[in-house]
C-alpha cells in the first residue's frame, strides 16, 4: 500500500523538508509515505482566489491516482486522534488499497477536491501551517505504525 500525500505548495523551508523524511523513511515499504507536492497558484488580486483554488484542485484531483481511497484534512472534518489513524492504518494495510491524503493550500480545498474524498479528517480545531502539516501527518503515520507494531516509540 501506498499513501500519498498530495500537498498545496513547493520550495519548503528545509526544517519542513527534513523533519517530513525523516518521519516518511521510518514507515516500512508496506505502507511507504510518497509526498506530491502541488504548485501554488497565483493569487494578484482579490478575485483570483477561486481561479486559483479550482487550479490546485484540478492538479490535487489528476494526483490521486485511479483505485486511491481519498481522505481530505478540513476543519470541519472528523476528528483523527493518535488512536484512530492507527486504526486507520490497520484497516488500511489489511486491505491493500493506496489513500491519498489531500492537504489544501492557504485557501483550502476547492468542491472537486472534497468531492472526491470518501472521507474527512481534522487534525486539530487549530489553523496550522500547511507546511508543518506535512510534518504533523508523517509523524502521526510513523507513530500509528509503531503502535500497530508494539514499537516504543509511542508511550501515550
Amino acid at each position: 500500500m501506498r499513501i500519498r500525500l498530495i500537498a498545496v505548495g513547493r520550495r519548503m523551508p528545509a526544517w519542513v523538508t527534513t523533519a517530513y523524511n525523516d518521519y516518511a523513511r521510518r514507515l516500512p515499504r508496506e505502507c511507504r509515505l510518497e509526498l506530491v507536492e502541488i504548485p501554488l497558484a497565483k493569487r494578484h488580486e482579490a478575485g483570483d482566489t477561486a481561479k486559483a483554488v479550482a487550479a490546485e484542485e484540478a492538479r490535487m484531483v489528476k494526483a490521486i491516482g485511479r483505485d486511491a481511497e481519498v481522505i481530505a484534512l478540513t476543519l470541519d472534518g472528523r476528528p483523527w486522534s493518535t488512536a484512530t489513524l492507527a486504526d486507520d492504518l490497520k484497516s488500511w494495510m489489511n486491505d491493500g488499497r493506496d489513500r491519498a491524503i489531500l492537504i489544501g493550500g492557504p485557501d483550502g480545498l476547492g468542491e472537486n477536491a472534497l468531492a472526491a474524498a470518501r472521507h474527512r479528517r481534522s487534525l486539530s480545531e487549530l489553523t496550522l501551517p500547511h507546511p508543518l502539516v506535512r510534518v504533523i501527518v508523517a509523524e502521526q503515520l510513523f507513530r500509528a505504525h509503531s503502535i500497530l507494531i508494539g514499537h516504543p516509540y509511542h508511550r501515550a
